[in-house]
């Protein structure tokens, strides 16, 4: 096998003696029945390509990265194709999300091109296209950013998974289209064939599948702003990887709640949930999470930033004066926003009356109401400071009133978080 010999070592340390029985059919040794017949010789490479996989995923479960991808690597060793064609897939699929994890980029790319490679013996192995076929299509087309595409494929899995019934892959094609969607930010569609997976997981028990199903669903909630709906599946998804005694997922969860505080204007939860996602995954493994963490906890504690605004819940942060809560004060806030989102720009009085009141400017009206509510505004938002001290956010000049250009705002859902990529645009919780 070429192109990642570097990096995993032998090809392929199993012999060919594994006859098929079913032309249409190939199967894996981590997928095993009756289509194969094993010759004896062959059982106990046979048993050792499973234990590696299986200790691999015991690992990635446990969240020891480094341990699950040495003995991935050992299992596709013990491949075979275009015998195990579908197993390569799967055994990669780890490789690359493991990668993505760490940060690998190189290692990450070079996994992708081999599962990129594998496509034309895929399409000349297989007698027909199945469903397994389409949803690793689908995939690799997730690996190169072609969501559209990944879309019609999976969409094509989905239709033939429930022909061919094949529950299981049902379940992961849901998965793998909520995701996509949310990839997509169709968070409505997102949210149907997350309940569609929902109602299929009652019948079959996948708790993995049931973990990552209630963190996109938090995902989708947060990004609705919903978020009573986003806290409840965060721990939904807690509860049911606990029970499969999975915590690779444990520090994104916890993440994942501290966003959702972020952005309902509570910082100080907010931090105490990202200080324990810090506390709880070892930094050296999971390069990516904690560099989200550390971006989210120094975006949070900017002492650059002397104001954050948060016009959706009516809240004010500001560097001294801590959180200011606009709920009963919807014009002060209008006028807030207004300036701020034009620092530097000045509004007069008849500007204000109509971006504020709606009204063409009367002086006997609006006069007193522009000063009273400025007056208002700048008690509530301006620190203390001596009389002879000019304002510090809004300043009067003979053209009208402004916000000082030279303060460093934030707003509610802005970010200077870059660092949210994963690459081949999956991350520990796709569907594998």
């Amino acid at each position: 096998m070429t192109g990642i010999t570097n990096q995993l070592g032998e090809e392929s340390i199993l012999g060919s003696n594994m006859k098929r029985q079913e032309p249409n059919s190939i199967l894996a040794f981590l997928d095993h029945n009756d289509e194969f017949v094993i010759e004896p010789e062959q059982q106990s490479k046979y048993e050792i390509g499973r234990a590696y996989y299986n200790l691999g995923k015991l690992h990635y479960d446990k969240s020891d990265l480094y341990q699950a991808e040495e003995f991935f690597i050992k299992a596709y060793q013990c491949t075979e194709r275009p015998r195990d064609i579908f197993s390569i897939f799967k055994i990669l699929g780890f490789l690359i999300r493991i990668a993505s994890e760490k940060l690998e980029d190189d290692k990450a790319n070079t996994y992708i091109a081999e599962a990129e490679k594998m496509v034309d013996d895929l399409t000349r192995a297989l007698g027909s296209l199945n469903a397994e076929y389409f949803y690793n299509i689908g995939t690799l087309s997730t690996y190169k950013g072609d969501f559209e595409e990944a879309r019609m494929n999976y969409e094509l899995a989905y239709k033939k998974s429930k022909e061919e019934n094949e529950p299981d892959l049902l379940a992961k094609t849901l998965l793998a289209l909520a995701v996509n969607a949310f990839n997509r930010k169709d968070y409505d569609l997102s949210l149907d064939y997350l309940n569609q997976l929902g109602q299929l997981l009652k019948i079959i028990n996948k708790n993995y599948l049931s973990g990552a199903m209630y963190l996109y669903s938090a995902k989708v909630f947060t990004e609705l702003e919903e978020y009573d709906k986003a806290l409840k599946f965060f721990s939904l998804a807690n509860e049911a990887l606990q029970e499969k005694k999975c915590w690779n997922l444990f520090g994104y969860t916890l993440l994942g709640k501290g966003l959702v505080h972020k952005r309902n204007g509570n910082y100080s939860k907010a931090l105490d949930f990202f200080n324990l996602a810090r506390e709880s995954i070892d930094r050296m493994t999971f390069r990516r999470l904690s560099e989200l963490i550390e971006n989210e906890i120094q975006d949070v504690n900017d002492s650059s930033v002397d104001l954050y605004l948060d016009k959706t819940n009516r809240k004010v942060k500001e560097r001294t004066l801590g959180t200011i809560d606009f709920k009963h004060r919807f014009v002060l806030l209008e006028i807030l926003f207004l300036l701020a989102r034009n620092p530097g720009e000045y509004y007069d009085k008849e500007q204000l009356a109509k971006n504020i009141w709606k009204d063409e400017y009367n002086p006997l009206i609006h006069d007193k109401l522009i000063y009273t509510s400025v007056s208002r505004l700048r008690k509530l938002i301006e620190p203390k400071s001596e009389k002879s001290e000019k304002r510090k956010y809004i300043i009067r000049g003979k053209d009208g009133y402004t916000f000082n250009p030279l303060t460093k705002i934030r707003f509610h859902m802005e970010s200077k978080n870059t660092s949210s990529r994963t690459i081949g645009n999956v991350d520990l919780g796709s569907p594998v």
